[in-house]
């Protein structure tokens, strides 16, 4: 099999690595981003609308590129390289995928355009404190009401909730709690009646949001998925995140071996020493082992068959997870002191490593899903 990237794929790799040296090249213009209101530059991504980035995973029908997972993999490593704080996985990869794989209508068309073009950025807010990594356990209400449902219920750690315009919402409409059946996604507009967000940056800098919904009325035309929507869209969505966390531990490495070179002891580069050479080393392993299940994540990321899809997207998870947290750790102990200074973009590597970790499910969750 050929894994070699495509003349086009080529492209856009040194495009978006422009795009990101050029508005990430300097540490201290992120530090600037995540104070800003939204905790992103909008700027920055109205110029991701206009290279084409929030286009590219839909169709040309929708106002798309009609790009696959491995494109979004190829920007997703960029991300991660960059510590981008812009909101890709979460409006576009994430929200985009449950609008594509939902239900066909005018409203989602819609949408759909507005991502693309950049003028509209949409949260997928499915978990809540109780549920932890299962997507089926939820406590929120979707009533039926004449031409319309009510949604009650609240919702935690939503990505992006603060600065969305629209939200996904899962709500049961029927069953028992942990039942699979009776969920169903609605697209609710953010500021609604009966919407209330609390926004905060999260420990990578991201933003995160808790969201109360209290009788809120949302037509019947606006319910655009079920369960299996979200769980395919939670499968793409981490198949995104595998290829960021090996972006993230590229550059953590790279900037591991260049302090090695400099950073001096009795008198030497600490790179001389052997056994920080082995520690390197295994990083690097690492590394590669996670980037080749980054790309097995991404092939399977489009496979139809749910059990197939979801066993390859939990071990690649798991084995990406593992090399996250080695990388990491090593890092932070081969820098010392400086590693986790809020100055120094090693430690940002390392916390976004860390997030990224635990995010749809830790390594040990992921086991057990395929144990299961």
């Amino acid at each position: 099999m050929d894994f070699d990237f495509t003349d086009e794929q080529r492209l856009l790799r040194d495009s978006v690595g422009k795009l990101f040296a050029a508005r990430y090249g300097d540490f201290e213009m992120r530090k600037a981003y995540a104070k800003q209101p939204d905790g992103f530059d909008r700027a920055v991504w109205a110029e991701y609308a206009e290279a084409g980035l929030l286009a590219l995973p839909f169709d040309e029908a929708q106002g798309g590129f009609g790009g696959g997972p491995v494109e979004t993999m190829i920007i997703m490593e960029e991300i991660g390289k960059a510590v981008a704080l812009e909101p890709y996985l979460a409006s576009v990869v994430f929200a985009g995928a449950v609008l594509r794989h939902g239900t066909p209508g005018a409203l989602r068309e819609e949408v759909i355009a507005k991502i693309a073009a950049g003028e509209a950025i949409v949260a997928v807010a499915h978990t809540e404190r109780h549920s932890r990594y299962d997507l089926n356990d939820i406590t929120t209400t979707a009533r039926r009401d004449g031409d319309d449902f009510v949604i009650e219920g609240d919702k935690t750690v939503v990505i992006a909730g603060d600065s969305a315009d629209y939200l996904i919402v899962s709500a049961r409409m029927s069953g028992g709690t942990r039942d699979r059946d009776g969920v169903g996604l609605f697209l609710i507009d953010a500021k609604a009646e009966g919407v209330s967000r609390r926004g905060y940056p999260m420990q990578d800098a991201l933003r995160g949001a808790e969201i109360s919904l209290a009788n809120v009325r949302v037509p019947a035309a606006r319910l655009i998925g079920d369960l299996a929507v979200l769980e395919r869209a939670v499968d793409e969505a981490i198949a995104a995140l595998c290829a960021e966390a090996v972006g993230a531990m590229e550059a953590l490495i790279a900037m591991t071996v260049d302090y090695m070179k400099t950073r001096k002891q009795f008198g030497v580069a600490i790179s001389a020493f052997q056994v920080l050479q082995h520690r390197a080393v295994d990083m690097y392993v690492a590394l590669e082992q996670a980037r080749s299940m980054a790309i097995f994540a991404a092939l399977s990321a489009a496979d139809d068959d749910a059990k197939v899809r979801g066993e390859a997207i939990a071990m690649a998870k798991a084995a990406v997870g593992k090399a996250a947290k080695f990388v990491g750790q090593q890092a932070v102990q081969l820098h010392g002191g400086i590693g986790v200074t809020m100055e120094y973009k090693a430690g940002h590597l390392f916390k976004r490593l860390t997030m990224i970790e635990m995010q749809f499910g830790d390594a040990d969750y992921h086991l057990r899903r395929l144990a299961a």
